[in-house]
């Protein structure tokens, strides 16, 4: 009975220690399974943060990017700010100026007409230096102060050219042809003038010559003494010969 019972004994601790180490190996094989899942979740983790360290970085460029964008706005929106103040300036000076162009009309077209008046009345007392072309220019002016087609301005200008070729009759030396009123007659001539201060008349036969008296408001017949020059004088004017000393009558300034 007692060897019996130790046979039974060894048995059962056999049966035991059995059983232990096939517990012990199912442990173990569990803790390398979980250990690799560890790893592989570690390993996912890492990739998961490297992405996210990736696009942080790339989403970091993109701010600094923004943040540089912005500032060269700003500069470059305040750089068109101060071109759209000037402009405006400019607007409201141009503004200013069309809402006074009824008023300087109003003044300036009177003007006008006194100039045209005050030409007209130069032209009868002056020298009579092309006398028709003077006349026909002051008409040509009444003309287009009456045509609407035509802007103040530019009436305005052609007023001063008028006035400007006048001024050029004093500084030119001239010779046209043209015809003179003698005593009733109409006599075909080359007028010469120098400047203002001497206007003579030339017959076409070269036998003749007046000179004109503007106090007189008449032409006088000049003498033999005066003629030979007088020709050279039209010649000289029409280039002919050089510019040369002439004696030609003139009447003292006062």
């Amino acid at each position: 009975m007692s060897k019996r019972n130790l046979i039974a004994s060894a048995v059962v601790g056999a049966f035991a220690l059995g059983s232990s180490a096939v517990v012990s190996a199912d442990t173990l094989n569990d803790l390398h399974v979980e250990e690799s899942k560890i790893h592989v979740a570690a390993a996912n983790s890492q990739e998961k943060i490297n992405n996210l360290y990736e696009q942080s970085q790339e989403l970091f460029a993109e701010y600094r990017q923004v943040v540089d964008e912005t500032e060269n706005l700003k500069v470059y929106n305040d750089y068109v700010a101060t071109l759209v103040a000037d402009q405006q300036r400019g607007i409201d000076s141009l503004q200013r100026q069309i809402d006074s162009i009824d008023g300087i009309k109003r003044g300036v077209v009177p003007l006008m007409f006194r100039m045209i008046d005050s030409l007209e009345k130069f032209i009868d007392l002056d020298v009579p230096i092309s006398l028709d072309e003077r006349k026909a220019r002051v008409e040509r002016l009444r003309d287009v102060m009456g045509n609407s087609n035509v802007t103040t301005s530019e009436q305005f200008r052609q007023v001063i050219e008028a006035y400007q070729v006048e001024n050029e009759y004093g500084r030119n030396i001239r010779s046209y042809k043209g015809s003179l009123d003698y005593q009733g007659t109409n006599i075909s001539v080359d007028f010469f003038n120098l400047g203002r201060t001497a206007l003579l008349a030339l017959s076409l036969d070269q036998k003749n010559a007046w000179m004109w008296d503007n106090d007189a408001r008449v032409w006088q017949v000049l003498g033999d003494e005066y003629l030979s020059s007088t020709v050279t004088a039209v010649r000289m004017a029409n280039k002919l010969v050089p510019a040369d000393l002439l004696k030609l009558p003139i009447k003292a300034a006062e």
